[in-house]
């Protein structure tokens, strides 16, 4: 019988340091993105933050309002750790799904990935519900099916496009020019900005 991926099930993987997707430093697509990005006020939501990599460096980067949430114990415990004191940034134990609130960015980490394919709609349309009007998600998905039954769980442009057409407006989902070696020509980039209306 398939592991359901519950709160249990991922704070398991951080117990046993079955933690793959974790590639030490921020993703290179993102940073790229965000190197650009000039509203250092903006509200940005990182949702499965494991170890927050990303945060880490908007933060060195002068960004000013960042939440992280995940849903396992121990990864929220290193978080709080690392950001101790920290002012320009909420750090949240919870579910994803049931989150409230409101931000011009959600960043996307191997997170999507991380959730049965059948929660991908669910994802879009939650996505859409915590972001400001022309609000973004910005990050990667990968773009290629894994040999091995998930997480990660793979998929493909066409697949994500169906998924996030009626929520948001593609203005990119293209494969990474400048993603990791170890992910090269597996990853798609994405930018997609929230509908209005």
């Amino acid at each position: 019988m398939k592991t359901s991926l519950d709160q249990n099930f991922w704070n398991q993987r951080w117990e046993t340091q079955q933690t793959g997707w974790d590639i030490g430093y921020a993703s290179t697509p993102i940073v790229s993105f965000m190197d650009s990005y000039l509203d250092k006020n903006a509200k940005i939501l990182i949702p499965g933050c494991g170890n927050a990599h990303e945060a880490a460096y908007l933060l060195e980067q002068g960004f000013k309002n960042v939440t992280l949430i995940d849903i396992a114990p121990l990864a929220i415990e290193n978080v709080r750790k690392r950001f101790k004191e920290n002012p320009h940034i909420e750090i949240i134990l919870g579910d994803f799904f049931e989150h409230v609130g409101q931000y011009d960015l959600m960043l996307e980490q191997t997170f999507f990935c991380a959730l049965e394919p059948k929660l991908r709609t669910q994802y879009a349309n939650k996505a859409s519900s915590l972001l400001n009007k022309n609000g973004r998600i910005i990050g990667v998905l990968f773009g290629k099916e894994f040999e091995k039954e998930g997480p990660p769980f793979g998929g493909s442009k066409e697949e994500y496009v169906s998924i996030f057409a009626k929520a948001f407006e593609i203005e990119r989902m293209d494969l990474c020019y400048n993603s990791i070696p170890a992910r090269k020509g597996t990853e798609l980039f994405i930018n997609l900005r929230r509908r209005n209306g």
